[in-house]
């Protein structure tokens, strides 16, 4: 008779599900480099076979058939790498258990712990009160209300279900406030927030306010200090003098510093002045002494004009906000040129050139964008919040049968579909922290559906991120992401109605329909591309082998799967090269690795420059919001190779640039050691602190 239930080890009893069988072996089978593509079916089945008479079998009789059948079938190297699995689950178990968690999914114990640490809810004495499957059906439950007003309860079962597969699998992962809060009675599942700053006393504390409750909630806020009148500026009121922007940038840093997000993430902001706002160089300088100002990332934000002015080496206004008159005149070329070398000093600050970010405005007539989130992806009008989510592109990977893997395109279809009406949903059962957010959110519905693991994608597809068949990959990639994304939200709008400002929209002007006002967004998913097992947004990895520190200062040593498995499968001496590798990250330099091995495998020091910026505008160029990318940097450069960065960008039309080079903090999240490349908590390629 065949399999119908198992005895779990806690002495429960499931269903049978073939799958796990299945999954485990290909699992197996990819560690010890086979390229058998029907081993795990022949496994599974063989398995049946052996186990039909007992009744109820145990996993670990489970386990063990697997086991036999794999030595039956000759498969012996497979057969070593599933019993090594096996007792590594083990070890995992007895570790999750300490951690009090029941590691229901088999995520391994690097991501049990990121979840004990930040996601998993507590009982009133602070225990963990969920196992990672509980987590993932709460939020798939929670977000799945969102359908009940357009498709009744049998549309949000369903859509239940679908969004639970999807986030079980990790193909697909919203933003941490989501996971978080999500079915919790705070409910507030955004991640980005730009909030006003205006120039007066009540304006500013109020702005505070609001700023500290958001960060409560587990989201980040970005703010334009462009309307506050510069330093030593006349205050009526008092016949004082203003003390300018930097001052009260200062003020917001130390509210952050003593608010830690939800209790479990800490606060992030953006601060953005115009270029042409009189305190700019002291707003540049703010960071120079790696003190100041650590709860914030900085972004210039420049125009098309003053950019051709410091081509031209010409001069350019710089204007009271309060009067709007010229007070000053300043050489745009030394500004980017100041720009330049903080930045090279220090990585701070970013740029945003304002002009583009307006020309892709899809509501220019509700008012300017001045700012964006922390990490620069989602440019926001003010009190307009963003949730996020990113598909998985290694989960949409599969390999024929000569063993070669391919994009699945009708899966990365579905998952993009998926994730637009999963955000949608979002909106539609999110708690808002405040009125004037609640409003303008509703008002134009923005949603950010991005990509993580698109550096390990061109390693499985044996493609170096520094070359044309990279680029013309990203935007072959993104367009896609583009057209199935916008049809998903035009198919919302004809079932639930377009974004109430639609009539205001750019879209209306054109006749489309659309339920969101912006869908697409490149953030830089740092922690849940550790959930999710693979690289940082469409960053390249910093390195091949790393140690990683994980919350509450744990360790562990991450490797690059697909380096692995590439070294096994050309026989290579795998743990002497990643031994080598682990001290410098790289393998460019280890002459006993394959020259196009070590052309596929770049990490983001080996890369030059342009190609960073380059490829920041392949995905940019099909994106409705912004792309978080860092121009990652070798120490030895110069600040000039920095301001050409900042050029190239603006005139590849991204909407704002960061650079990193590397040794230029006296901390840093990475660092180069004799011993292993260390990554800071949750690391995610970016110089700048992305809040996680």
């Amino acid at each position: 008779m065949a399999i119908e239930r198992v005895r779990k080890r806690d002495g429960s009893i499931v269903s049978y599900d073939r799958s796990r069988i299945v999954r485990a072996v290909e699992e197996a089978a990819k560690a010890a480099g086979s390229s058998d593509t029907t081993l795990a079916e022949r496994v599974a089945s063989r398995v049946e076979a052996v186990l039909a008479a007992r009744e109820v079998p145990s996993v670990e009789e489970i386990q063990d058939a697997v086991e036999s059948s794999l030595i039956a079938l000759a498969a012996s190297d497979v057969a070593k790498a599933y019993i090594l699995y096996r007792s590594g689950r083990s070890d995992v178990r007895r570790a999750a258990g300490v951690l009090g968690v029941r590691d229901d999914l088999k995520l391994g114990l690097d991501v049990v712990r990121i979840l004990e640490a930040r996601y998993l809810r507590r009982d009133s004495e602070g225990r963990v009160a969920e196992t990672p499957g509980e987590l993932f059906a709460r939020v798939a439950r929670a977000i799945s209300l969102g359908e009940l007003a357009w498709g009744g309860e049998a549309r949000a079962r369903a859509a239940e279900e679908e969004f639970l597969d999807a986030l079980r699998a990790r193909a697909f992962l919203p933003n941490s406030p989501v996971l978080m809060n999500a079915g919790t009675p705070l409910g507030q599942l955004a991640a980005c927030f730009v909030l006003p700053v205006e120039d007066s006393i009540e304006g500013i504390f109020s702005t505070l306010s609001a700023m500290a409750r958001i960060h409560q909630s587990g989201g980040g806020t970005g703010f334009s200090f462009s309307r506050l009148r510069p330093k030593g500026d006349i205050v009526a009121s008092t016949g004082g003098a203003a003390s300018g922007p930097v001052s009260f940038i200062g003020i917001y840093d130390a509210t952050t510093e003593v608010i830690k997000q939800g209790g479990r993430r800490r606060g992030a902001n953006m601060g953005v002045l115009r270029v042409d706002h009189p305190d700019v160089v002291e707003f540049v300088r703010a960071k120079s002494d790696g003190r100041a100002l650590r709860n914030f990332n900085l972004s210039v934000a420049a125009t098309d004009e003053f950019m051709a002015k410091a081509a031209a080496g010409d001069k350019y206004d710089l204007v009271n906000p309060r009067t709007g008159r010229a007070v000053a005149r300043a050489n745009a070329s030394e500004i980017l040129d100041l720009i330049a070398s903080s930045a090279w000093s220090g990585g701070e600050p970013g740029m945003l050139f304002l002009d583009a970010i307006a020309r892709a405005n899809p509501t220019p007539s509700l008012g300017e964008i001045e700012s964006t989130n922390p990490c620069g992806e989602q440019p926001l009008l003010p009190y307009e919040s963003c949730v996020l989510g990113s598909v998985n592109l290694n989960a949409c990977l599969v390999r024929s049968g000569d063993g070669g893997p391919r994009i699945d395109w009708d899966k990365l279809g579905r998952l993009v579909a998926l994730g637009v009406r999963f955000l949608d949903d979002c909106i539609e059962v999110e708690r808002f922290p405040l009125e004037e957010i609640r409003r303008a959110t509703l008002g134009n519905r923005k949603i950010g559906l991005g990509v993580m693991g698109f550096a390990d994608m061109l390693y499985e597809l044996r493609v170096p991120y520094d070359s044309e068949e990279a680029l013309s990959l990203a935007d072959r990639l993104m367009a896609f992401v583009e057209e199935r994304a916008h049809a998903e939200s035009r198919e919302l709008a004809r079932e639930r109605g377009a974004f109430p400002n639609w009539k205001q929209s750019t879209f209306a002007a054109r006749g489309i329909p659309m339920r969101n006002a912006a869908v697409t967004t490149i953030a830089p998913t740092g922690t849940i591309s550790l959930l999710a097992g693979t690289s940082s947004g469409i960053e390249p990895r910093f390195a091949l082998v790393a140690l990683r520190t994980l919350l509450a200062g744990s360790k562990m040593l991450e490797t690059a799967p697909a380096f692995e498995r590439a070294l096994r499968e050309r026989a290579l001496d795998t743990e002497a090269i990643l031994a080598e590798v682990a001290r410098t990250g790289s393998v460019r330099g280890i002459a006993r690795v394959p020259e196009d091995l070590r052309r596929v495998f770049a990490t983001a020091l080996d890369i030059e420059p342009s190609w960073h910026v380059r490829m920041q505008a392949a995905f940019q160029r099909h994106t409705d919001s912004a792309v978080s990318k860092t121009v990652n940097l070798p120490a030895g450069c110069s600040a000039a190779d920095v301001r050409k960065v900042f050029v190239l960008a603006h005139s590849l039309g991204v909407k704002g640039v960061t650079v990193y080079r590397y040794g230029s903090r006296g901390e840093q999240v990475l660092s180069l050691r004799s011993g292993p490349v260390e990554l800071g908590e949750g690391f995610c390629g970016e110089g700048r602190d992305c809040g996680t």
